[in-house]
């Protein structure tokens, strides 16, 4: 997921540079969004661990 954010990131500034605002813009967006999963995802599973974890000792 942090890959193709990274991607998209990557394909936004470069259109950016590119005089491509509304695809830079689109872009990024997704980029943001991509992130912001990724960052939801990273939350859940150490919670995850954390218990699971707890659990097994």
């Amino acid at each position: 997921m942090l890959k193709w954010a990274l991607i998209f990131a990557v394909i936004s500034l470069i259109a950016g540079v590119l005089g491509f605002g509304g695809i830079a813009g689109t872009a990024a967006g997704i980029a943001k969004v991509l992130f912001f999963i990724f960052l939801a995802i990273c939350a859940i599973m150490l919670i995850a661990g954390l218990f699971v974890g707890k659990k097994l000792m």
